[in-house]
Parts: C-alpha cells; sequence; structure tokens
C-alpha cells in the first residue's frame, strides 16, 4: 500500500446484548448453522460478514432478526476445499468467481456466496486485484471497503463477533470511514467511492473528512471503472428513500463531473436579477417532491426509477439554451427537446436499459407540455394527444409536472396544482367517454385495403396515421363516417 497509514481509533468491544443479536441472526438461519457445523468438523472457520452483520447490528434492539437473503461468507479454506466441503450437501454451486477465491451455491433457496481469506494487492491501472490468499480474518477485513462492512461473526460455536476497525462505533456515531487510509483503498478499487455515496443514502451515515478529501481528489480515477458497474451504483443511490445528501456529495466531490456531468452542469450561475430559479437546487427538490408522490400513491411501483431519474434530469437542457433577453429576462426556449436528446446519449453511455432510457427521455421531452394548458382552454383534441403522447408514462408525467411545482409563492402554487386537477379531470371524463388508454383509428388496416382496393405497403400507413390524427381531434366517429372520411382523403391524394 502506498502512503502513510493514518491512526485508527482502537476497536470497540461490542456490547454483549448487540453480540446476542448478531448470534440470533445466525441462529435464524438454519443454513448458517449447518454450514457452521461442517466447516468447524472439518478444520475450518467460517465467518458470516458483510451487509448482513451491519445490518444486523443496525437493527439491534428493534426485535428479533429476520434470516437475511443472499449470505457472504469468509473462510481459511482455499476454494478447492469449500467444493469438497459443499457436496451433498449444497442444491448446486458455481465457481465463476474461483479465481477470486469464491464459490457460489444454493442450499434449499438460500443463496450463499464463500470466499477465501484474501491478502489481494491491486495493479491500480485497473479494478482486478492480484489475488492472494490470506491466513488471517482480520487481514481479511482489512481489505473490505468501509469499517461498517469490516466485521464478522464466527459460524463456529461460540459466534464470536470480530470488529477490529471499530465498525460499530462508526455505525452508532453514523460514520463512514475506510479501515486504512482512504486514498489507499480508492486506489485499489475507485468503486468504493460511488458506494461511499450509495451509503450516505442507504444508511445515513456521514463520510469522515479523510474519505471526502480522497473522493475528491481521486474523483478522475473513476474513468477506470466500467459504465455497467456505475449505472449499478448510480441506480441504487437514486432508489434510497432519501437520496438528496447522497447526490449533493456525489457532486461536490466532482464524481459527478466525471460519470454524469449535466448534473452539476446545472449550478449555473444565478443572474443579477433572478429571474431563474438555482436549477440545481431545483432538480434536486423536484426529485424530493417525486419521490414523496411516488411512496403516497398506492397502484405505483416504489421505488421507480424511472420517475426519479426523469425528475433529476428534466432540465438538464437548461444550460445549452439559457439566453438573456430584453429587460433582464432570462429564457430556456426548447429545452425539453434539447434534454431529451442529452438524456437519451447520457443514460446510453452509462449502459441503462433502452427502455428505461426512452421513458426517461420522453418524461423529459413533455414535461413542459402542461404549460400550454393556460387555465383550461386546451380542446378535447389536445387534451387526447397529452394523454396518447404519454401513453403508460402519463402516471408517472402527471407526477414529474406536480414535482415541478417548486414555486414558493403558495397563491401561485395553489394555482398551478387546481389547474393540473383540472386536466386529470378532463382526462378522466374523456376516458371514461372514449378509451383514451388505447387510442385507435376508427379502421384497421384490413378495413382500409378493403375500402380502398390497395394491398399492403406504405400507402395503408398513411391512411391509418390520416385516420388516428382524425380520431384524437375529434373523438371516435361511426364505420360510415369513417369510411367516408377515409374515402375523401383517398380522393383529395389521388
Amino acid at each position: 500500500m502506498s502512503g502513510e497509514r493514518k491512526s485508527r481509533p482502537a476497536a470497540v468491544d461490542v456490547p454483549p446484548a448487540v453480540q446476542q443479536t448478531v448470534r440470533e441472526l445466525v441462529e435464524v438461519s438454519p443454513v448458517l448453522v449447518e454450514l457452521g457445523e461442517r466447516f468447524a468438523a472439518a478444520g475450518f472457520e467460517a465467518h458470516l460478514v458483510g451487509g448482513s452483520v451491519r445490518d444486523a447490528l443496525l437493527a439491534a434492539g428493534s426485535g428479533a432478526p429476520t434470516p437475511p437473503g443472499d449470505l457472504d461468507v469468509t473462510t481459511d479454506a482455499r476454494p478447492e476445499q469449500v467444493l469438497r466441503l459443499l457436496r451433498g450437501w449444497a442444491g448446486s454451486t458455481w465457481n465463476q468467481g474461483i479465481a477470486f477465491g469464491t464459490v457460489g451455491a444454493e442450499v434449499r433457496g438460500t443463496r450463499l456466496e464463500i470466499t477465501t481469506f484474501r491478502a489481494d494487492r491491486y495493479d491500480r491501472e485497473s479494478r482486478n486485484p492480484e489475488v492472494a490468499w490470506g491466513d488471517s480474518l482480520t487481514d481479511d477485513l482489512a481489505r473490505r471497503d468501509f469499517t461498517v462492512n469490516a466485521m464478522a461473526v464466527s459460524l463456529g460455536p461460540d459466534r464470536t463477533v470480530t470488529d477490529p476497525f471499530g465498525g460499530l462505533g462508526d455505525l452508532l456515531a453514523r460514520r463512514l470511514r475506510t479501515p486504512g487510509a482512504a486514498a489507499d483503498s480508492f486506489a485499489d478499487d475507485p468503486l468504493r467511492m460511488l458506494r461511499a455515496v450509495r451509503f450516505v443514502a442507504q444508511l445515513g451515515l456521514t463520510p469522515d473528512d479523510d474519505v471526502v478529501r480522497a473522493m475528491t481528489d481521486m474523483s478522475g480515477e473513476l474513468a477506470r471503472i466500467t459504465p455497467e458497474r456505475v449505472q449499478a451504483e448510480l441506480s441504487k443511490t437514486l432508489l434510497q428513500d432519501s437520496p438528496r445528501a447522497a447526490l449533493e456529495l456525489f457532486v461536490s466531490t466532482g464524481l459527478a463531473d466525471v460519470v454524469l456531468p449535466e448534473l452539476p452542469a446545472l449550478r449555473m450561475e444565478i443572474d443579477e436579477h433572478h429571474q431563474h430559479k438555482d436549477v440545481y437546487s431545483h432538480s434536486l427538490t423536484v426529485l424530493d417532491r417525486a419521490i414523496a408522490l411516488e411512496k403516497a400513491d398506492p397502484d405505483a411501483g416504489s421505488p421507480d426509477l424511472v420517475l426519479r431519474l426523469a425528475a433529476l434530469l428534466h432540465d438538464v437542457g437548461k444550460p445549452a439554451t439559457r439566453r438573456h433577453e430584453p429587460r433582464g429576462r432570462v429564457s430556456f426556449h426548447h429545452h425539453e427537446v434539447v434534454g431529451a436528446k442529452l438524456v437519451r446519449k447520457r443514460l446510453t453511455a452509462l449502459r441503462y436499459p433502452k427502455d428505461v432510457v426512452e421513458a426517461v427521455a420522453r418524461l423529459t421531452f413533455l414535461h413542459l407540455r402542461f404549460h400550454g394548458y393556460g387555465r383550461g382552454e386546451w380542446t378535447d383534441s389536445a387534451v387526447r394527444r397529452y394523454v396518447t403522447d404519454a401513453g403508460d408514462l402519463l402516471s408517472r408525467l402527471h407526477k414529474l409536472v406536480r414535482s415541478d411545482c417548486t414555486t414558493r409563492n403558495r397563491r401561485r402554487a395553489a394555482a398551478l396544482s387546481a389547474t393540473y386537477d383540472s386536466l386529470e379531470r378532463r382526462i378522466a371524463e374523456l376516458s371514461a367517454a372514449e378509451d383514451l388508454a388505447r387510442v385507435r383509428p376508427d379502421l384497421d388496416g384490413n378495413a382500409i385495403m378493403e375500402i380502398l382496393g390497395i394491398p399492403p405497403g406504405r400507402e395503408v400507413g398513411e391512411a391509418w396515421t390520416y385516420l388516428k390524427d382524425l380520431r384524437l381531434e375529434r373523438g371516435p366517429l361511426g364505420p360510415d363516417e369513417a369510411e367516408a372520411e377515409l374515402r375523401a382523403w383517398w380522393a383529395a391524394r389521388s
């Protein structure tokens, strides 16, 4: 390791009541009990490590622990010995990670990852460690990302809780530290900087100065990490209950400049006349409000990654479209169009699934549409088009538009809310009379071909589009009226 190691607070003794809570975590999982017995009988150590131990300690005193899902175990047994110990007991095993000392197993529906003690060194050019087996639990824990994840409970008869780096004290103090110097830890694996961001949101921890300084100084190292891994950590952060503080850390340390530069770009200088809001703070507030609306909707899936991405990024087109107008005014004409393009480009680069990319881009494009509604001046045709263009994103668009109203002027906020209430009532009324969720032409392709006497081809598509536009403009037509309109259209273009 490079750099001088900082002195660290001594490990705290784990109080008996807390130790009992973690022991109970083992006891409520028969698979863990059996695993410990098999390894102990063969003369090997086995310890539960990672998030399961951390979360059990966080929940100490809040009731009986529940069995964790996937389990991480560390052992002094080598991978080939682990495989022998699992034979005849595990329902299945897999060894994709065996080069790194990890054997996967499934036992009666419980998934295990069992990893040999490690004492890795990193080449500092990639995330791939030069794998070296270790002989000590403490040395293995020392290579983990944060002290709160560097605790273990023995699966042997004594169920000893091991906390060599003061992780329990950090949990109690809601503090995020690394077992060694943060700069060394992040140089080994820059992804840990994004994990620090996530733990701020997930666990409510505050990173210590050493961690924040290293994140800031080393933010550029994040470019070494594959987009897929970055995307996974960013998504996990956004899906937490309260991600705002984590995102502020993400931006202030410069990490966002590397992987999501459109977000820090929203910190535009406020014009002297204050004719526009702080777009960065506004976007974080929109995210807060969208999460609240999402949670309050019993019919919505929560957490909703698409809605949260759209709330965070809906205004990313503003920096590129800002114009200073006469009399000190500022405009952002067509920022929704530019923003949709930027969203599509960035989320694609981060390897988000295509359906997520397109959904977030479409919400970004549509988020301003409502402001043309005025005091209800839209025709029924305009309401139909609003619903049709939103499609299956309509519920999310409702939440995004309502969240986008962050004005502190109570009268204006109430007026905007009442106006959107009016639009939703219009949508409900039209939906009751017409099936707005599935607007289709009054004649299908087969009827079009029969009436016009034409074969399949481009002209059928053009006729279908014409009839759909007519349906949106005038509402449902009877078969005779639809046929007459089709024939008139066909005659006019002949």
